[in-house]
């Protein structure tokens, strides 16, 4: 079996640089949910989210390319396994197509599994410090702002049937990491073992048992997460189709509606 590179150094958690981080994330949310709601049913919408999907997807299939280029490779860090190298690829296809079911997914695993990537990075450097830093932040604060640009600032709603399929999603990518886990003894998905860096995960116990935890809490969360908007929809929302498709009521004078769906 491959065997893995040492790192080279180490993002120190709550350091300056993930302090800044952390703002500047919080500040491009807030500016994209502004932003989509004046952008709301216009070209500018279509135009943006097009553009955000393919420069995500781009630099997603260039960054798993370079992962595994001879000099870059890393049997437990190249592989695309972990939830948030196939979360990259659906945040892409929900901007760039708006498919339901990938912005259900997006909602919920950008804003719960890859949020603990934000909170307490696991980010090592083997060889371009510099890069490696980039990449990471880039492809981790996308996939959280995508979520926030759909929901609040363009209007779309979550159901409790993208709530299943996301949770279904969610179980069968595990099996999934586990296989790949069991073959290279890495611990994509940290379902092998526990991170080696302080994270979320600490607060659930030890392996195995914060994957039993991890999956009760992700079904409450998702779950309350769902709840308030079906609660209200009847209110706010004229029509709901038999796909799932919730088509908004004219606000602030305006006369267009617009499709907002997420399965």
């Amino acid at each position: 079996m491959a065997t893995a590179a040492e790192p080279i150094g180490r993002m120190a958690p709550y350091g300056p640089e993930h302090l800044a981080i952390l703002m500047f994330t919080v500040l491009i949310a807030g500016v994209l949910a502004l932003l989509g709601r004046r952008i709301r049913g216009t070209a500018a919408e279509d135009r943006l989210l097009r553009a955000l999907g393919w420069i995500m997807l781009i630099a997603t299939v260039a960054w798993v390319i370079w992962g595994m280029l001879p000099g870059h490779w890393n049997i437990y860090q190249s592989l695309p396994f972990h939830y948030s190298d196939a979360l990259r690829v659906i945040t892409a296809i929900a901007l760039i197509t708006r498919a339901g079911w990938a912005i259900a997914m997006c909602y919920y695993w950008g804003l719960t599994l890859n949020l603990q990537s934000i909170i307490t990075p696991d980010l090592n450097y083997f060889d371009y410090p510099v890069l490696e830093f980039a990449m990471y932040w880039f492809l981790h604060i996308v996939a959280f702002v995508a979520p926030i640009l759909f929901t609040w600032g363009l209007g779309y709603r979550p159901t409790w049937r993208g709530y299943g399929v996301a949770y279904l999603a969610t179980v069968i990518w595990a099996g999934i990491a586990l296989i790949a886990n069991a073959i290279t003894g890495a611990n994509y998905g940290y379902l092998s073992r526990e991170p080696e860096g302080a994270s979320i995960l600490d607060l659930l116990g030890p392996w195995p048992v914060y994957i039993f935890w991890e999956a009760v809490l992700i079904a409450v969360v998702w779950a309350l997460m769902t709840w308030p908007w079906q609660l209200n929809h009847g209110q706010r929302y004229s029509t709901v189709d038999r796909l799932g498709t919730i088509r908004r009521k004219p606000t602030g004078g305006r006369s267009r509606t617009s499709a907002q769906h997420m399965i």
